[in-house]
């Protein structure tokens, strides 16, 4: 029944632009989700609100009019989600949804933490902000308590408000500090998407043509499954080097690498890659930036920070998205040689280090160790990653299951030999996991590969659950 209104709804679209309209215009046609057969959710004591407000048709035409025209949804059918209470979401009709996805791998703790709930309540009732012209103890007992959790002399905080502007200050105080100026980023890497983080992106598809990336050099990125060097992360390494002493004066201001590549497909670096990098940048004169935006707070599992997976000790360590649980926040954290670049020259940030912010910010750090939530994403994470696993053993479609702790991403091919990318079976497989109560993403450069990045209060039960659904919708393939 649902692939019938899928094909009806594609070819609906069909005509639609075959008479000059957007796909978009069509989304009001397109089939209602319903709960069809297939694996049940665990139980769940919550009870969403009713929804009283707006119908989505309305939501849906406001949106269309007033926001902006590039902002894309995530399904043929833009599903509208009105709660969430910690690893669920709810729509407005009050079905529930496992978030595989964690609104883009952003909520750490849960949606809703009774913790980081009470925390941003509480402070907003007595002062939603200031600036940092005025002193105020949230934030300095939170710049404290972060930089407790960062191992060697990283010991300076720079609050911010996302993960671009977060690389943007990092780049800056990397040219800064070193009095160099190129920056050596990866192929297939994402940064945010300011002006100046957008010219550190790897791939085609984030960047608008203008002017971007001057003084940005792209390495070839060490990917272990579609690389050219297969999972040799020496080898790739010497391609830096041949970079440093061909394409820069000798000399760079520094190195930005993700730990694991997120946006790209959950891509982790070819083993030895990055301790090798590390010392030619160095002795190139410059520093090393470890984007963590997507794989810190214990995402991984293994350690509380993605680099920490590789055995390396960066300069400088950019944060958001998990950070605040949802909130606008993110840092940079430095030592204090390099962050004492900055005083050079008066700066200041309206909005970082926010109150509300900071206040939700320590509540994350306190739900991360008081909830076990780093062990909770070893635990899940490798229970996930093992049924995955046994799904690729039964599904020809998946070339790929890679990532760490509740990190993890799979990547599906038409053809194992020749790895050519499934792309659309993959959006296909995303819309029937979306009816069957699953919201997962999918990134890659060929948008092939599932990005399963949960809220890392995940249970065993969830686990399997997704793993019913996949399989289930695989199977339909």
């Amino acid at each position: 029944m649902l692939r019938r209104q899928l094909l009806r709804a594609v070819r609906t679209t069909e005509l639609a632009e075959t008479a000059g309209c957007s796909r978009r215009c069509v989304a009001a046609s397109l089939p209602e989700p319903t709960a069809e057969a297939g694996p049940n959710l665990p139980p769940f004591d919550h009870t969403p609100a009713p929804y009283t407000g707006p119908s989505k048709a309305e939501v849906y035409g406001l949106r269309r009019q007033f926001l902006s025209p590039a902002m894309f949804h995530h399904f043929k059918d833009p599903l509208m989600v009105v709660e969430g209470n910690m690893q669920y979401l709810y729509d407005e009709t009050g079905r529930r949804y496992l978030d595989a996805f964690a609104g883009i791998v952003t909520v750490s703790v849960g949606h809703c933490h009774p913790r980081v709930t009470a925390a941003v309540m509480q402070q907003s009732k007595l002062l939603q902000h200031t600036t940092t012209i005025y002193l105020h103890p949230e934030v300095a007992q939170y710049g404290k308590e972060l930089t407790d959790r960062m191992p060697g002399n990283l010991k300076v905080a720079y609050f911010v408000n996302s993960g671009s502007e977060a690389n943007d200050m990092a780049i800056m105080m990397a040219r800064l500090h070193t009095g160099n100026y190129d920056i050596l980023a990866l192929r297939n890497a994402y940064h945010g998407l300011s002006e100046s983080t957008m010219g550190l992106l790897g791939h085609h598809t984030w960047k608008p043509n203008v002017p971007q990336g001057f003084g940005v050099r792209h390495l070839m990125n060490p990917d272990p499954y579609r690389g050219m060097l297969g999972s040799d992360g020496k080898a790739y390494a010497a391609d830096a080097k041949a970079v440093i002493e061909s394409a820069t004066p000798g000399q760079v201001a520094g190195f930005v690498a993700e730990t694991i590549q997120g946006v790209g497909g959950t891509v982790e670096l070819a083993e030895g890659y990055l301790p090798a990098v590390y010392q030619m940048v160095r002795d190139a004169g410059g520093v090393c930036i470890a984007d963590e935006v997507q794989t810190g707070f214990g995402r991984t599992g293994s350690d509380y920070w993605g680099f920490q997976n590789a055995g390396v000790q960066p300069d400088i360590v950019t944060m958001a998205k998990g950070i605040g649980n949802g909130l606008p926040l993110a840092a940079v954290v430095t030592t204090p040689e390099i962050a004492a670049t900055l005083a050079r020259r008066l700066h200041f940030n309206t909005f970082g280090g926010n109150p509300v912010c900071a206040a939700g910010g320590r509540a994350v750090l306190q739900a991360v160790d008081e909830d076990g939530i780093q062990a909770n994403a070893a635990k899940v994470g490798a229970h996930l990653k093992e049924a995955l696993l046994e799904l690729q053993q039964r599904h020809d479609i998946i070339g790929d299951v890679r990532g760490r702790g509740l990190m993890l991403g799979v990547e599906m091919v038409r053809d194992r030999a020749t790895k050519e990318p499934a792309g659309p079976e993959t959006a296909q497989v995303m819309e029937r996991l979306r009816h069957l109560g699953v919201l997962i993403g999918k990134g890659g450069l060929y948008g092939n590969v599932f990005r399963i990045k949960p809220p890392m209060c995940l249970t065993i039960a969830d686990a399997d659950f997704l793993i019913q659904a996949m399989d289930l919708a695989l199977s339909e393939l």
